[in-house]
């Protein structure tokens, strides 16, 4: 009808003029169709085409059975664009509902899915993510992350201001009260809430986040920490075999993350299919997305496909064996279930998957412990104390990891470096 044909004919206009803007082209479509707006001109001129074969009359059948291979490419072409403007929800070939394990299917709401967004077409592409195994429904959003951590639920309204003052003081304020007082409130049962676990929620607050890259994380030098170029080194030189294995998928996912510091670098080596940058704190994830967006380098990768995840290490929302290569820098001594988080880390990994951590030996932490009123436990002390590599390394087998493909070395004088293959 002339109706359908007006608004055939309004889509490729709209296409054309998207694709005579390369700002507009990339960051918006995949990774794999960088070269598109490159190819500006052939696809304008194959969309004018199509759009006059939709004027006229409807071919014959034996006309139908003569049509060129470059009709049938033009009308591909026409296709795959025609989707990016009308996106279908995509299941996820690694991310999954943090009980179920269940693959998720991301519903995009604006934009595209698959690709690096840059800062125009980040503002207003929005997500929903379900597993079909689940009533949960998770969101997400281009400019900040996935949150898989919490799903979205619908909450008496004054109740939740409620709750939402109370997390304020519990995830913000505590970690900034000094750790004596700290204690003493939380044997008193005041400010800190039934949730709050220092080791998990100290690197929630705003302020650590904010400090962390402007002189909190120098600190770690003087335990034997090799510096963060040094360490990213070591790692992408360790995960290079798994990749090898995985030429199409080459998923590396960059646990406890905090704001991006290693997880920038592994995008930028863009040797990774896809890399994903994962934490348990939002504001942590909301520095890191700041920091990405305001590097050129980043908001443009052509080959990377990168994301941030909110989540809880001890309930990864991942895939079983899809995951290629899996890095925690400096953060083993701050999760809560350490066992837990050893076997979830063993299960996404692909078999032959490699796993590359740092942390501290709890001489590290000897003052530290001693401000805390020699509180032990994870429900009081800020870090976990690792006594001795052997204790690492029993870790890691218990979490499934045979005994022959752990290997644990200290760089001295507390700094230890993991690593383990499944």
């Amino acid at each position: 009808t002339n109706t359908s044909k007006k608004i055939t004919m309004a889509r490729i206009g709209a296409l054309s003029i998207l694709l005579s803007a390369p700002w507009l082209c990339q960051g918006f479509v995949p990774a794999d169709f960088a070269g598109l707006p490159q190819a500006a001109p052939a696809l304008k001129s194959s969309l004018s085409d199509v759009g006059d074969d939709v004027s006229t009359a409807a071919t014959t059948d034996q006309e139908s059975a003569h049509v060129s291979e470059a009709d049938e490419e033009r009308a591909r072409q026409k296709k795959i664009l025609l989707g990016y403007l009308n996106p279908e929800p995509v299941l996820d070939p690694v991310l999954a509902d943090p009980i179920t394990k269940e693959p998720i299917v991301v519903d995009t709401k604006t934009g595209t899915y698959f690709g690096s967004f840059n800062d125009r077409a980040a503002r207003s592409t929005k997500y929903e993510m379900k597993s079909s195994g689940s009533n949960d429904v998770y969101k997400g959003d281009s400019r900040s992350f996935f949150n898989l951590l919490e799903p979205v639920a619908e909450k008496d309204e004054e109740a939740d201001r409620a709750a939402n003052a109370r997390d304020f003081i519990a995830r913000n304020l505590t970690p900034l009260v000094p750790p004596p007082l700290r204690s003493v409130l939380a044997t008193a049962g005041v400010a800190l809430g039934e949730d709050y676990v220092p080791m998990r929620d100290l690197f929630t607050s705003p302020a650590v986040s904010y400090a962390y890259e402007r002189g909190w994380r120098d600190n770690f030098r003087t335990a034997g920490f090799p510096g963060e170029d040094e360490e990213a080194r070591m790692a992408m030189e360790y995960f290079a075999p798994s990749m090898s294995r995985s030429v199409d998928t080459r998923v590396l996912v960059d646990m406890s993350c905090a704001t991006g510091l290693f997880t920038r670098r592994f995008a930028k080596s863009e040797n990774y299919k896809r890399v994903l940058g994962c934490d348990y704190s939002d504001s942590m994830l909301t520095e890191a997305r700041r920091r990405i967006q305001a590097d050129s380098s980043l908001t443009n990768l052509k080959a990377t496909k990168l994301d941030l995840v909110r989540l809880d290490v001890g309930k990864i929302p991942m895939q079983d064996d899809s995951v290629d290569s899996l890095h925690a820098g400096a953060a083993m001594h701050c999760w809560p279930d350490l066992p837990t988080a050893a076997s979830e880390i063993y299960r996404v990994l692909k078999p032959g998957g490699r796993y590359f951590a740092t942390t501290f030996l709890s001489s590290y932490f000897g003052m530290l412990q001693s401000s805390d009123g020699g509180a032990t436990g994870p429900s009081r002390q800020a870090f976990q104390y690792f006594k001795s590599t052997d204790e690492l390394r029993d870790l890691m087998i218990s979490g499934g990891f045979s005994p022959d493909k752990v290997n644990v070395e200290v760089l001295q004088p507390a700094c230890v470096v993991i690593r383990c293959e499944k």
